[in-house]
């Protein structure tokens, strides 16, 4: 009877969910750039494997850490401009 060898979590699934924590807290936009690539990266290679890897969730958690950290900036910028640029609209109207 032969003992099946165990499976290995992908090292860009570990390094998708570390760079997707890193982009809320010490990095916050490269963080979560790194997120996402190595995310995509990790469930391309796990799904390529054929059951050999394993870290699908941990590339999935990565994956939306770092979208949602690049979506709250991209809205962050938004309303920032947004906020300005009506500010200087008010000011042109009242001169």
């Amino acid at each position: 009877m032969s003992i099946p060898a165990p499976r290995q979590t992908s090292n860009y699934a570990v390094i998708a969910l570390v760079a997707g924590i890193l982009g809320w807290t010490l990095l916050p936009f490269l963080g979560s750039i790194g997120g996402i690539i190595f995310g995509h990266m990790a469930r391309g290679q796990i799904r390529r494997s054929n059951g050999q890897l394993d870290g699908d969730g941990l590339a999935i958690t990565g994956l939306v850490l770092g979208w949602v950290s690049v979506a709250m900036w991209v809205l962050c910028i938004l309303a920032f401009v947004l906020f300005f640029g009506g500010l200087a609209w008010l000011a042109a109207l009242n001169s």
